[in-house]
């Protein structure tokens, strides 16, 4: 998952789509709230279930969104080959089968990966579910004019660079293969043993070509989920879901579809959605939403009040906020004012500037602190929740800086306790304290934006995110550290423009692991390889606290999304 800012669709927060946002999109809960939300009473059948957003479900076609585990609002509609295993906490970081009889089978080196489809699958007209409407649904994801879905599968798959989908060549993808109904078998340019997981993107949801209108496509998507599109207003603001009768529960595991209906309003106020749930009025009462957290003021007033506490799911999702350094740039091509600033780095205070320790857990990780991702503890400049200062006036000395010096830190200007002036300021005051007088540049976020991530216009010292567009090392660490992804022309996102043979080897090798726990742990220890030359300085993991409905349940957070999953609710 980029960064939030330049793909808004990533936002989970998080797609999980992403993206989240309405998408993403972006996990497990800390304590008991999701597991026993609920869990005094059976979930039922039957209801209407009222979703509560800011961000509209733009887009509404699968070959159009940014999702992982295949989303949330989208996942209720489109199946895909894999998806993610719909349970608390780290279970859920899971791949599993979704149309598929399983995960995939790979060829010896990972560069073949062979899928056989479930029988009985069937779309929301009857007609049966084939591997070449697969096959459709991903090349027509290639068109221009369906552009904003991943990216990966135009790198991966063998003669995929050039093709601008079945509008314009309709002999389509040679790497894609579909001997029969039920097979399909895609050719890789290179090893990918996480193939499973890019399985779950909405690319590989089912397309009937026939049924294939274009553009207009998002407006009445063919399903192949529990629940068909009845009405989508003002491109997603206002999206109502029915049961798909032709879906059956015997081939998806996954999905429980409780409700009868899903009725997603969007472009809200945070506050007010956030007011309607604590109101839990009418219709409110069974309300969820899959965008908007609980700020701090309103935590705070929230947790004063034993029924609202009850009603806080608690997720985490893969991504860390950090200060980035352009080591091209002076004085960050000194490797001890990077190590001096990482001492002086003082993350309790850049905790309460995200929101308090609620919302906020501090970092010295790349990495996130989840085992999916093959996180491994590590400290390369231990200074406590405070800083180090004196250790950070000791280092910048040897680094010919003994009286100070003052450095520009950019920011954006959006209030998103991320990248904002609160957290900025905090790294501001840590500094001061070890001699840095740091300057304060803030920009609006399309500026920040751009600045940040280009190549030629990239600021020596910023604030940056980043999430993970699925539950592993390797969409964490290859974007900002494989020298090979170093953009010069474009959206760049390798802040430290590293170009280290060993780490790109070891990316690669990493790559060919089809035993995704083996895989885990080399990206773990890649990263505190990585750590060692100081050019990021992790700062915090991000919580998510997010209010429902009195009458939810069966509440179910993953370490996959970090928020409610809602093809697990209930609403009797």
């Amino acid at each position: 998952m980029r960064q939030p800012s330049v793909i808004a669709r990533r936002v989970a927060a998080a797609s999980v789509s992403l993206v989240v946002a309405a998408g993403a999109v972006a996990c497990g809960p800390e304590d008991n709230d999701a597991k026993s939300a609920g869990g005094d009473s059976t979930p039922h059948k039957g209801g209407t279930l009222t979703v509560l957003n800011s961000n509209p479900q733009q887009d509404f076609d699968p070959a159009r969104l940014y999702t992982s585990g295949g989303g949330n609002v989208p996942s209720l509609v489109f199946r895909t080959l894999t998806t993610r295993n719909r349970e608390n906490g780290e279970a859920g970081a899971k791949v599993v089968p979704d149309l598929a009889t399983d995960t995939g089978r790979p060829n010896k080196d990972a560069t073949v990966w062979t899928y056989t489809l479930k029988e009985g699958l069937k779309y929301e007209d009857g007609s049966p579910i084939t591997t070449a409407d697969i096959k459709y649904g991903i090349e027509r994801s290639f068109a221009p004019e369906l552009s904003g879905g991943a990216p990966y599968l135009r790198d991966w798959l063998v003669g995929a660079a050039d093709y601008q989908g079945p509008y314009k060549d309709e002999k389509g993808l040679a790497a894609i293969e579909t001997p029969d109904a039920r097979t399909i078998v895609f050719h890789l340019n290179k090893p990918e043993g996480e193939f499973p997981y890019l399985a779950t993107q909405t690319q590989f949801t089912p397309v009937p070509k026939a049924k294939d209108t274009g553009t207009k496509y998002e407006q009445h998507p063919v399903s192949s989920g529990p629940y068909k599109v009845v009405t989508n207003e003002n491109d997603g603001e206002r999206l109502v879901l029915e049961r798909n009768t032709h879906w059956s529960a015997s081939t998806d595991a996954e999905r429980k579809a409780y409700p009868d209906k899903v009725d997603v309003r969007s472009g809200l106020d945070s506050s007010v959605i956030n007011q309607r749930l604590s109101a839990s009025q009418g219709a409110d009462a069974a309300a969820v939403t899959t965008d908007t957290n609980l700020g701090p003021a309103e935590l705070a007033k929230v947790s004063g009040d034993k029924e609202l506490a009850a009603r806080v799911g608690t997720g985490h999702f893969g991504y860390t906020n950090y200060i980035a350094f352009n080591p091209k740039i002076k004085p960050f091509d000194n490797a001890k004012v990077r190590q001096a600033i990482s001492y002086a780095i003082d993350r309790s205070s850049v905790v309460n500037a995200a929101g308090g320790s609620a919302l906020a857990e501090p970092a010295t990780t790349f990495l996130p602190n989840q085992k999916s991702f093959g996180h491994t503890e590590y400290d390369h400049f231990p200074a406590g929740d405070a800083g180090d200062a004196a250790k950070a006036k000791e280092l910048l000395k040897e680094a010919g800086y003994a009286k100070g010096l003052t450095v520009t830190l950019t920011h954006s200007n959006a209030k998103d306790f991320e990248t904002s002036p609160e957290i900025a300021t905090a790294v501001q005051d840590a500094l001061k304290k070890a001699g840095i007088t740091v300057e304060l540049q803030g920009l609006e976020e399309n500026d920040y934006s751009d600045k940040i991530h280009s190549v030629k216009t990239e600021p020596g010292f910023f604030l940056a995110h980043w999430g993970a567009d699925w539950p592993s090392g390797g969409p964490f660490l290859a974007p900002i550290f494989d020298g090979r992804q170093i953009v010069k022309d474009g959206a760049n996102f390798n802040t430290g423009l590293l170009d280290d043979k060993s780490v790109n080897t070891e990316i690669d090798a990493i790559n060919k692991l089809t035993d995704l726990d083996a895989a885990a742990k080399r990206w773990g220890a890649l990263d505190a390889k990585i750590g060692e030359q100081a050019l990021t300085v992790p700062l915090f993991h991000p919580v998510y606290k997010r209010l429902y409905g009195k009458d939810i349940k069966n509440v179910v957070i993953s370490d996959w999304t970090g928020v409610l999953d809602i093809s697990q609710v209930a609403v009797k």
